[in-house]
C-alpha cells in the first residue's frame, strides 16, 4: 500500500488500496514537499524542506521525533498505535489522524506549524467497534509501562459489558511497571469524563478527581478508592452519574508515578468518608494532607513540581463506555 502527498501548500487526497491519506494545505509559500506511505498498522513521513534556516529535528509527528533527519530532510517511521494517534469510526472507514508541527526556537525566523496528516482504512468486514474489548490500555513511557482499564466486579480481570445502569459501581484500575525504577506509588492526580475521546477547549466535562488526587465523587456517592493490593496499582470504585446518560463516555486521567515516601498535600489520594469527612487512602494517620480538598492543594517542596520533567506523568483515556437509565 502506497499513498504520497507532496506540495505542503495545496490540498491532496490520494487513494490507493483502499487507503485514503489526506492532506490539508497552510496559506503560506510552498517550501517543502510531504512524502506519505500508509501502511496497513504503520505510517512513513519523509519531509523535504528548502529553507535554509529550519532545523528539521523540530519536526514532530504527534509526540514522536523524527526517527532520522539531516539538514535538508526529516524522516518518520512509526505504528499506527504510536505518536497519540487518533482513531476514529466513521461509515465503513477507520481513520487515523495527527499533526506534524514544526516547534521553533526562540531565536528562530522560521514560523512554528501545524500540519493535519489523515490515514483511513476500509473498515474490515469483520472489525466492529469493540475497540476498547477487553476494556484495558497500555501506554508506554520511557522505561515504565502504564496501564488503566474497565474491570470487573471484583478486580480479578477486564469488565466483560461497557453498559453500567446508573447508580451501580464502575470499577476501574491503573498500574505502573517498572523495571529499572525504585519501588513506586501510583495515584490518579486528576480524573473527568468527556463524550470525546481528545479534551477540547470547548468540551463539556464532568469532574471526577481534581485538586491533586481528590476523589470529588466521593462526597455525594458511594465512590471510593479500594485498599491498595500492592503500591504501583490504585483501583477505584467509581458509581455511575448522570452525565451523558445514554451517550458514549470517555474518562481522561492523569496517572503519577511517585516516590511512596514523597506524600505531600499534591501528591496523594484522597476520598471523603461519611462520618470521618477526608480520608490519605495509604495512611490514615497522615488524612492531613486531604485538607485542601475542600480547597486549593499547594505543595511546599520544590521537587514535586520537576515529576513530570523525570517522566513519571501520563495521560491515558479510558472508554468508551455507556452510563444506561434504569427505568429505561
Amino acid at each position: 500500500m502506497h499513498c504520497v502527498s507532496r506540495k505542503y501548500s495545496v490540498m491532496m487526497v490520494s487513494f490507493c488500496q483502499g487507503a485514503l491519506l489526506l492532506s490539508l494545505a497552510a496559506a503560506m509559500a510552498v517550501y517543502a514537499d510531504m512524502k506519505v506511505d500508509c501502511g496497513p498498522d504503520f505510517v512513513t513521513l519523509l519531509w523535504t524542506e528548502s529553507r535554509p534556516q529550519a532545523d528539521t529535528s523540530l519536526l514532530r509527528l504527534g509526540n514522536c521525533f523524527p526517527t532520522s533527519f539531516s539538514a535538508g530532510e526529516a524522516y518518520f517511521y512509526v505504528d499506527l498505535t504510536d505518536c497519540n494517534f487518533r482513531r476514529l469510526v466513521t461509515g465503513d472507514a477507520l481513520v487515523y489522524s495527527n499533526d506534524l508541527t514544526y516547534v521553533a526556537s526562540a531565536d528562530s525566523y522560521n514560523l512554528a506549524f501545524t500540519h493535519p496528516v489523515v490515514c483511513a482504512y476500509e473498515r474490515p468486514k469483520d472489525w466492529y467497534a469493540t475497540i476498547y474489548d477487553p476494556v484495558f490500555k497500555t501506554y508506554s513511557l520511557g522505561d515504565l509501562q502504564f496501564n488503566i482499564g474497565l474491570m470487573n466486579d471484583d478486580f480479578s480481570g477486564p469488565a466483560e459489558s461497557t453498559r453500567f445502569p446508573l447508580g451501580s459501581i464502575i470499577p476501574i484500575m491503573a498500574s505502573v511497571v517498572q523495571e529499572t525504577h525504585q519501588p513506586l506509588l501510583l495515584l490518579l492526580e486528576e480524573c473527568v469524563a468527556a463524550t470525546t475521546p481528545e479534551l477540547y477547549p470547548e468540551s463539556t466535562m464532568y469532574p471526577i478527581i481534581s485538586n491533586k488526587g481528590c476523589l470529588l465523587e466521593s462526597v455525594s456517592s458511594r465512590s471510593k478508592f479500594e485498599p491498595r493490593q500492592k503500591s504501583s496499582e490504585i483501583r477505584l470504585s467509581l458509581q455511575t452519574f448522570t452525565f451523558a446518560m445514554g451517550e458514549e463516555v470517555f474518562i481522561h486521567c492523569k496517572l503519577l508515578a511517585w516516590d511512596p515516601n514523597g506524600l505531600d498535600s499534591t501528591k496523594k489520594a484522597c476520598h471523603f468518608v461519611e462520618g470521618h469527612g477526608w480520608e490519605l487512602l495509604d495512611n490514615l494517620a497522615q488524612s492531613n494532607l486531604c485538607d485542601c480538598c475542600e480547597s486549593k492543594c499547594k505543595s511546599r517542596r520544590q521537587r514535586s513540581v520537576a515529576s513530570e520533567k523525570h517522566g513519571m506523568v501520563h495521560k491515558a483515556v479510558i472508554g468508551p463506555f455507556t452510563i444506561t437509565d434504569v427505568n429505561s
